[in-house]
């Protein structure tokens, strides 16, 4: 019976690490997504927006729409 519960668990565990691991892998990607249009519209559109920390972390946490969101700001005149 001992043995059956662990399975159990191995198993609860591994399905919950999968589960981490493609969320995880989304973020990734939603990530380098948004730096790489932030980088993308400073070099062609050239407009000026500095690396600080805190537009780095928007544009990691928020992906496309962090990127668009500097950007945005950036175009009316707001400094992060």
């Amino acid at each position: 019976m001992i043995e059956l519960g662990l399975l159990l668990l191995i198993i609860v565990i591994i399905f919950g690490a999968v589960l981490v691991l493609r969320s995880l892998k989304n973020f990734a990607i939603n990530a380098v997504v948004g730096l790489l249009i932030l980088f993308l519209a400073n070099t062609f559109a050239g407009l000026g927006i500095g690396y600080s920390w805190l537009v780095i972390i928007i544009c990691a946490l928020g992906g496309v729409l962090g990127a668009v969101l500097v950007i945005a700001l950036n175009l009316i005149g707001v400094t992060i």
